[in-house]
């Protein structure tokens, strides 16, 4: 059974003063989301695009990283709140650069928020797509996928239980857990898949980053990321 342990990072994501030192790769709009108005809620990071996908396609989205490295073991929360859609949401973790340099090294090519310089260029990663809500098909049949790049290779996928934005009630606890082969992923502590990586590569330590498909408008807060350990019970 594991156990959470040190506390290696924390951002409450509570506006943009809260990204000093991300990396912001595409054309991303960064606010303060206030709650609503709602009782409870506070601030948290309100994200966006800032070009029209009718117009721009797939290279209206972005990806916004965080500038800290962390070591594999580890588990990985956050809160997440759909505002406005169609759209599409996903996180990026075990993230490196090929070749043993580092994600930011400028020998790697440049990444400027299109999709095929992630999954298929020269970066290695795991990455989960959590509110499928940007094509027709997506909305259809709501799933959560986790792909391991490079190469978009899809190797796990579940049910996605987030509403339309609409229907959204309040922020939604989501939760990584990346443990060598093992990566399982739920959602207000419901397992949505649990996947463990038999092939001869399995990533280890790597950076986060959060990524959006336009016109996607989002809210998060309260990131942080913990080492596991076995507990002895």
């Amino acid at each position: 059974m594991l156990e959470t342990t040190k506390l290696l990072y924390a951002n409450p994501l509570d506006g943009p003063g809260a990204l000093d030192g991300w990396v912001i790769e595409g054309p991303l709009a960064v606010g303060k989301y206030d709650g609503g108005g709602a009782p409870g809620e506070g601030t948290a990071l309100e994200l966006s695009g800032t070009l029209d996908d009718a117009e721009y396609g797939d290279h209206a989205h972005w990806t916004l990283w965080c500038p800290e490295e962390f070591p594999d073991h580890i588990r990985i929360s956050w809160e997440f709140l759909p505002i406005a859609e169609p759209g599409l949401a996903m996180v990026f973790f075990s993230a490196a650069g090929q070749r043993g340099l580092d994600l930011f090294s400028p020998d790697l090519a440049p990444r400027t928020g299109y999709y095929p310089q992630y999954h298929s260029g020269e970066i290695d990663a795991l990455h989960v797509s959590y509110f499928r809500h940007k094509y027709e098909s997506e909305r259809a049949f709501r799933t959560c996928n986790l792909r391991k790049s490079a190469g978009f290779q899809l190797v796990a996928q579940g049910a996605d239980p987030l509403p339309p934005a609409e229907d959204a009630n309040g922020f939604y606890a989501m939760e990584i857990i990346k443990d060598g082969a093992r990566v399982a992923f739920s959602i207000n502590g419901l397992p949505l898949f649990d996947w463990t990586d038999a092939s001869s590569k399995v990533l280890g330590g790597g950076r986060i980053g959060l990524r959006q498909m336009a016109p996607l408008k989002a809210a998060y807060r309260n990131l942080a990321v913990q080492t596991l350990s076995e507990s002895g019970g």
